[in-house]
């Protein structure tokens, strides 16, 4: 077994290796109060929790937990409570011994180190460890690299883990999940955890919606009034012809997708194995289905949906089966969506509701969300770990900026443009089944040529084998299908950029800035 030693040593080179990566991973744990829209199922836990301003609120009013919450399996309490009972002593730090002066992150790092069996014996050390090495997480990681989506979720990943590497223990006789409650243990990180995977989204993160809204437009007003300006729009009404928007249910999506297996976070599961966990998980990051083959592998599914007619114009097709991935079906349970990023290779997307709603914030590119922390080469983002704790603590500084983010529910027969270098945050409101698209028009063309030529193409490049070539490959392509286009776009780009430097005379002299010459009266 590895000694205490090495396991610190390689849990700390991790860390600083993961800092020198992303400058600064953050992951803050700030805990806010709540309103009792029910009766809590551990009001010793949250009796003492700060209480917050509605200005630091964003709105006010406080947190409910969701109606099938399950008590905090241990009964792990915010820190905060302690420093309401200075006689306390924190359980946590008693059962560490030497190793308490870690914070609880670097703990559960040292113990990601460890195997199955070698977090078993060590739960069984002090009551402390017992809550250490139960942590969800840690046997999430386990069941994932191990089982290689070959499982069935059976309520939690230990169970899981277990129920599927030992057949023979009937995990329905035995608590495998060490569900031993520990009287005074305090840890923000631990309790946070728990509180992001049970909590319902506020009433004032839900009603903001100032997103242009948009139904039966022209193609020429589509690009006139977003496309060209790089504007986010909502469309209603070009899903209506969709056979998908009629047919894809669960039971028509099981049947018609059988045994097929769909990228799922590292893993891929068949889609009746994918429902039965999203059915039962509450995770703070629940696993998201997210395929970029799923119309090779279930061709059917991409026959009964087409592309509208806003963005027909896509030039990576031009590169045939070299060309990045681009579309991709997306299917996901409430809580489940993606953190703040921008669409790969700077190209524009949009995004069609299936079935459900999904809740958009979407900030422009020239302003970095709060709580997102871009490397300088763009190749890395550090953000919060989960999306509620993005909601949490960062939500409300957006409620007074001048340029405020761009929000708004889209539901089933919608469809979203997010035009390119636009940050975007996603989550599901609801079991929701989506299709997304990244595609490049003649108005983001030249855009694309930049970023697949930057000096760190290879990193920075994605969903695609070549990433050093592809810029030289697409360019070339383009040039052969489409004579004489590259040269046109460059010459009305430097011909617009030469006119919105170009100041009249009036404008001129009636700005001190421009020049020393300015009238006086």
């Amino acid at each position: 077994m590895l000694s205490c030693r090495s396991l610190l040593s390689r849990a700390i080179k991790k860390k600083k290796k993961l800092k020198n990566k992303n400058k600064s991973k953050l992951r803050k744990r700030t805990i806010k109060s709540f309103s009792r829209k029910q009766e809590l199922p551990q009001p010793e836990e949250l009796e003492a929790i700060e209480e917050e301003t509605e200005e630091e609120e964003g709105g006010g009013g406080g947190y409910n937990l969701k109606s099938s919450a399950p008590s905090n399996t241990h009964g792990v309490q915010p820190l905060g409570n302690l420093y309401f009972n200075p006689g306390l002593v924190n359980s946590r730090n008693t059962g560490l011994g030497n190793l308490q002066t870690l914070t609880d992150e670097l703990v559960i790092d040292v113990l990601g180190f460890l195997d199955a069996t070698q977090l078993g014996v060590l739960a069984t050390v002090s009551k402390s460890f017992h809550v250490f090495a139960n942590h969800e997480p840690l046997w999430r990681n386990l069941a994932l690299d191990n089982l290689k989506g070959e499982f069935m979720f059976n309520g939690s990943w230990k169970s899981t883990f277990v129920s599927a590497c030992y057949p023979s223990f009937d995990v329905g006789k035995v608590n495998v999940d060490g569900c031993l409650r520990v009287r005074d243990f305090y840890s923000d990180y631990l309790f946070q955890s728990w509180l992001c995977a049970n909590l319902e989204m506020k009433p004032e993160w839900l009603e903001r919606d100032n997103i242009a809204r948009k139904k039966c437009i022209s193609v020429e007003e589509f690009v006139l009034s977003f496309e060209e300006p790089n504007k986010p729009v909502l469309l209603e009404g070009c899903l209506d012809n969709w056979a998908a928007l009629k047919k894809w249910d669960r039971d028509y999506l099981v049947n018609v997708c059988g045994d097929v297996r769909f990228a799922v976070g590292p893993v891929e599961m068949k889609l009746e194995d994918y429902f039965r966990y999203s059915d039962s998980v509450r995770e703070e990051r629940p696993l998201y289905l997210f395929d970029p083959k799923f119309a090779d592998k279930v061709p059917t599914l991409g026959e009964e949906y087409e592309v509208p007619v806003y963005f027909r114009e896509d030039l990576f097709s031009v590169l045939r089966n070299e060309r990045p991935d681009y579309r991709w079906v997306i299917i996901g349970p409430a809580g489940s969506g993606s953190s703040f990023h921008i669409d790969p290779n700077s190209t524009s997307a949009w995004n069609a509701i299936i079935k459900g709603s999904k809740k958009w914030i979407l900030f422009p590119p020239d302003v970095v969300p709060p709580g997102v922390h871009p490397s300088s080469d763009g190749a890395e983002v550090a953000c919060p770990v989960s999306i509620m704790e993005w909601f949490m603590n960062f939500y409300g500084a957006t409620k007074n900026w001048k340029k405020r983010p761009i929000e708004c529910i889209c539901k089933a027969g919608e469809v979203i443009f997010v035009p390119n270098g636009w940050w975007h945050l996603v989550i599901n409101l609801e079991e929701s089944v989506a299709i997304t698209q990244n595609y490049v028009s003649r108005r983001n063309l030249l855009n694309v040529l930049d970023f697949l030529k930057r000096p760190n193409a290879s990193t920075l490049v994605s969903g695609t084998r070549d990433r050093i070539n592809l810029h030289d490959k697409f360019k070339n392509a383009i040039e052969i299908t489409f004579p004489g286009a590259i040269d046109q776009l460059v010459q009305e780009a430097e011909e617009k950029k030469a006119q919105e430097k170009k100041l009249s005379f009036w404008d001129s002299v009636s700005d001190s800035k421009v020049g020393a010459f300015k009238f006086s009266f």
